[in-house]
C-alpha cells in the first residue's frame, strides 16, 4: 500500500497548499470511479442470463414491467499515514533561508469503512426500453480520524435501449445513458476535519454500450462507458489555509468484462474485471489575493470480482460477490449482496 503524506506545516508555501488538497481529491476521484454504476454490465446481470431457460426478443423488462432490487455493499480502504511537523530554518535576520527541520514524525494506520444500502427500481417503458433509478444510503467510518457519517449518496437515473432484438446464438447489444446527481455530502463542501463525504460532489453524465453472449452453460459479457463530469464553481471550502473556489473534474473511461458459468439450475459462478481511467482534475484555490492552480494527473484503477448466484425460489436469485483491488487507489477488498424484492402485489397501484 502507498503512504499518504499529510503534513502540518508551521510555514507553508502556496504550492504546497494546492498539493495537499489535490492529493486527497485524487484518491477520492479514483475510488468514486470504482463504485458500482447503474449502467455497468455486471456479474448480477450475467448470472440472471445464465439462469434464463428461454430466449426472448429482448432481454430488458417487458413493457409495463417493474423490478425492485436491494443491494448491500461494503468496501475497506487501509493505509499507513505519515504525519510530519516541519519548521523552516531562519537566518540571523529571522528570515527563512530555504531549508527546513522536521520537528516530529508519526506513522499511524488508517482505515476507511463504507457501507452502502441501495434500492434500484426499473420500469419497462417499451419492450426494448427500460428506465430506472437508484437510491443509495451510505454509512462511512474513518477510524484514524474517528469520524462517522450517515447520509444519502448520489441519486442516479438510467435509460437502457436495445435497438436490435435478440437472435439465439448471436451477441446481445444494449446502449445506455445515465445521469448522476450531487445529492450526497460533497467532499468539496463539508468540513474535512469534522465530517466525511458520501458522494462525488458534482453532476455526471455518462453513456456507453454493453454486450453479452450465451454459450450454454456460459455467458460472456462486457461493457464500456464514457463519463463527463460537470465542473463545480462558486465553492468556498477552507483547505490548509486556502479557499477552494473551483473543481474541474476530468472525464472518465471505464470498462468491464467477464464470464458467468452455470454449475446447475440453482447455482452459478462469475468472474469479472473492471478498470477505469480518469483524466486529470484541475483545482482553483485562493490564498489571500493569490490564486493557486493545481492539477491531479490521470489515473488508472481496477478490481477483480468473484460472484456466486443462488436461486432460492423459482423467481428469486440472490447474488453474493467479493472483490479485490489491483491498484493503490482501489479498495483493499469489497463484499456485496443483492436480491430482488417482490413487488407483484403492488404493481396495480403503481
Amino acid at each position: 500500500m502507498g503512504i499518504k503524506l499529510h503534513s502540518s506545516l508551521l510555514l507553508i508555501a502556496l504550492s504546497a497548499t494546492g498539493a495537499s488538497l489535490v492529493q486527497a481529491a485524487d484518491v477520492s476521484e479514483a475510488r468514486e470511479a470504482l463504485t458500482k454504476q447503474a449502467t455497468d454490465t455486471d456479474t448480477e446481470q450475467a448470472l440472471e442470463e445464465v439462469f434464463e431457460a428461454a430466449e426472448s426478443s429482448y432481454s430488458l423488462l417487458k413493457k409495463g414491467g417493474m423490478s425492485l432490487n436491494y443491494s448491500f455493499d461494503y468496501s475497506y480502504y487501509g493505509d499507513q499515514r505519515l504525519s510530519l511537523l516541519i519548521a523552516p530554518q531562519l537566518d540571523n535576520n529571522g528570515d527563512p533561508n530555504g531549508s527546513s527541520n522536521i520537528l516530529s514524525a508519526d506513522v499511524s494506520p488508517s482505515a476507511s469503512h463504507t457501507f452502502t444500502n441501495s434500492f434500484s427500481l426499473d420500469y419497462g417503458l417499451l419492450d426494448n426500453v427500460t428506465i430506472g433509478g437508484r437510491i443509495p444510503l451510505v454509512a462511512k467510518f474513518d477510524t484514524e480520524e474517528d469520524m462517522t457519517n450517515y447520509a444519502m449518496g448520489d441519486l442516479s437515473g438510467t435509460v437502457r435501449w436495445q435497438p436490435w432484438g435478440i437472435v439465439p446464438g448471436t451477441i446481445s447489444k444494449t446502449l445506455f445513458g445515465s445521469l448522476k446527481l450531487k445529492t450526497a455530502d460533497s467532499p468539496y463542501e463539508v468540513d474535512p476535519n469534522k465530517n466525511l463525504a458520501t458522494g462525488s460532489g458534482y453532476y455526471s453524465i455518462s453513456g456507453g454500450g454493453s454486450i453479452s453472449k450465451v454459450l450454454d452453460p456460459v455467458v460472456l459479457f462486457g461493457s464500456g462507458t464514457y463519463g463527463y463530469n460537470i465542473p463545480e464553481t462558486d465553492l468556498n471550502q477552507v483547505r490548509d489555509g486556502a479557499i477552494l473556489k473551483e473543481v474541474h473534474p476530468g472525464s472518465s473511461l471505464s470498462g468491464s468484462m467477464g464470464f458467468a458459468y452455470s454449475l446447475s439450475y440453482d447455482v452459478s459462478l462469475s468472474v469479472s474485471f473492471q478498470a477505469s481511467y480518469n483524466d486529470e482534475t484541475k483545482f482553483v484555490l485562493q490564498r489571500g489575493r493569490n490564486k493557486i492552480n493545481s492539477t491531479v494527473g490521470s489515473q488508472v484503477t481496477g478490481i477483480m470480482n468473484f460472484a456466486l448466484g443462488v436461486r432460492i425460489s423459482p423467481k428469486t436469485i440472490t447474488n453474493i460477490n467479493v472483490g479485490f483491488g489491483m491498484t493503490e487507489s482501489a479498495p483493499d477488498f469489497m463484499v456485496g449482496f443483492s436480491m430482488p424484492i417482490d413487488i407483484e402485489g403492488v404493481k396495480a397501484s403503481l
